[in-house]
């Protein structure tokens, strides 16, 4: 009874994207790499965001984001809020002060933390203040009598523990490529370490779509973002013992984070603006949008990744 929207951007974008968590984790507390996680961190913001262009391939009835609840405004406004504040911290933390509390750990991440809880209980009292869970515009999604709920919580912890493990060793595979290829950290973890972390997200939200769980599925990416930048940043700062960890962060992650907010802005206008007559070919308007900036980004990080 919480609701598939809450679902989708709580519970199940926590656990998809614990493999940024333990990546992060290994990054900085085992191999001594920040930008590795943080290159992981906005790459994955960037491919989460895809994955919603993924889907709507797969979505025949039109586009996706025309079918989502409202209550996904809300969860993609304050992820484009969070993505905006940790770009900034990083441009003050580079140019103006590290911010840094006893030169351990970086203001900005406790503050961004307590950001993120709130918005969490946010989108708790939205949910609740709607008549219903699911959206009128989205179609039901199908049942699941038979799955017990002892059955279902146990599937999703062994679940949980198995995508966190796999993630430890990311942090060490993306330091090896980077050594290898000669390509700095940030494009390494941008790249590579964001493609393999953000599998969860892709392969959970298309198994939502073919469920009919359309809130779940668009929950679970805009979710994984808000996870990444409130939670992920805040733990890998706690683990990284040289000092706050924007302050040894590569500038190219303020470009990545606005790349990811311009794509954030266009999944907010795909969710409020919702014409009966959307022209579309393949995909929507918005869809072809997100992956042309993806594209342009990849292609912009990996020349900066030269200099």
């Amino acid at each position: 009874g919480l609701g598939r929207i809450w679902i989708g951007v709580v519970l199940l974008a926590t656990i998809t994207s614990l493999p940024e968590l333990a990546t992060g984790i290994s990054s900085v507390a085992l191999i001594g790499k920040p930008n590795l996680t943080l290159g992981d961190l906005f790459g994955s913001n960037l491919l989460n965001l895809v994955t919603i262009a993924i889907i709507d391939v797969f979505y025949t009835r039109g586009p996706v984001l025309h079918y989502v609840g409202s209550g996904l405004v809300l969860a993609a406004t304050a992820s484009t809020l969070l993505i905006g504040a940790v770009a900034a911290s990083i441009y003050v933390a580079q140019n103006v002060a590290p911010l840094g509390i006893f030169g351990y750990i970086g203001l900005y991440s406790p503050i961004i933390f307590c950001v993120y809880m709130i918005i969490q209980y946010m989108l708790m009292r939205f949910q609740y203040s709607q008549q219903s869970p699911t959206d009128a515009d989205s179609p039901p999604a199908a049942s699941h009598g038979e799955i017990s709920l002892t059955k279902a919580v146990s599937f999703f912890i062994i679940s949980a523990v198995a995508t966190a493990g796999a993630g430890t060793w990311l942090g060490f595979i993306g330091d090896e490529i980077s050594m290898v290829t000669g390509l700095n950290e940030s494009f390494v973890g941008s790249l590579f370490l964001a493609v393999c972390t953000s599998a969860p997200e892709i392969v959970v939200s298309i198994s939502a779509l073919r469920m009919g769980a359309l809130d779940m599925a668009v929950g679970n990416v805009i979710g994984s973002n808000l996870f990444n930048m409130g939670v992920t940043i805040f733990v890998d700062d706690l683990f990284f013992t040289k000092g706050p960890i924007l302050s040894y962060a590569s500038t190219d992650h303020i470009f990545t984070a606005i790349i990811a907010i311009l794509m954030s802005c266009v999944v907010m206008i795909g969710l409020i603006y919702r014409p009966r007559f959307w022209p579309r070919i393949w995909v929507g308007i918005d869809a072809t949008g997100l992956v042309l900036l993806y594209l342009g980004a990849i292609a912009a990080l990996y020349f900066l990744s030269k200099f």
